[in-house]
């Protein structure tokens, strides 16, 4: 029996899907990274700063580098709840995978957000 060329469109159709959701992912993924290592690089030296200096109070010692901590991890727990739901759903792999990036995109830009207000506000 032969195939009919519909079935050959719908294997090209979703070959294209496929790589276009993958290029989605990973230019996403390298944009959402690349916008959160300055916030981290940033945060993470002032909460050593603030950790090591000698005329902080013992709350600020604890408080600044949760704080800052937790700006830079929310992104990716939020796109693994985003993944995980897809997932949950039935979804296959990369299709679930695009939301929870583009979630992963989205709120990279939060801390990125406040470290230029920070540098801007700066004395």
């Amino acid at each position: 029996m032969r195939d009919s060329g519909t079935t050959e469109v719908r294997r090209e159709r979703a070959r294209a899907e496929r790589l276009t959701e993958g290029l989605t992912v990973a230019l996403a993924s390298v944009l959402s990274f690349g916008l959160l290592a300055g916030p981290a690089a940033v945060f993470g030296a002032t909460a050593w700063h603030m950790v090591t200096d000698t005329g902080t109070t013992a709350f600020s010692r604890l408080s600044v580098p949760v704080i800052f901590l937790a700006l830079v991890a929310l992104p990716p727990v939020l796109a693994r709840v985003v993944f995980r739901s897809g997932r949950r759903k039935g979804r296959e792999r990369l299709t679930a995978a695009v939301p929870a990036v583009l979630t992963l995109l989205g709120s990279s830009v939060v801390p990125f957000a406040a470290l230029c207000l920070i540098v801007v506000y700066a004395d």
